[in-house]
């Protein structure tokens, strides 16, 4: 089994607050957020361009 990745983000200290208050007012921790927003655009993404498919045992995505 793949472990998780980590993502390092550097963001500015305003855009950071927002983020927190946002994910607050959803319930979720800042990084449950930041994934949350994630898979939703790449969910809007794969509905107009169609879906991505991953080869991750590969670390391929092909286009």
């Amino acid at each position: 089994m793949e472990k998780d990745k980590h993502l390092g983000l550097h963001i500015d200290s305003k855009l950071h607050a927002k983020l927190k208050y946002v994910a607050e007012y959803d319930g979720r921790s800042a990084s449950g957020e930041v994934l949350y927003l994630l898979r939703r655009y790449i969910a809007d993404f794969e509905t107009q361009h169609g879906e991505i498919k991953c080869r991750v045992e590969d670390k391929k995505v092909e286009s």
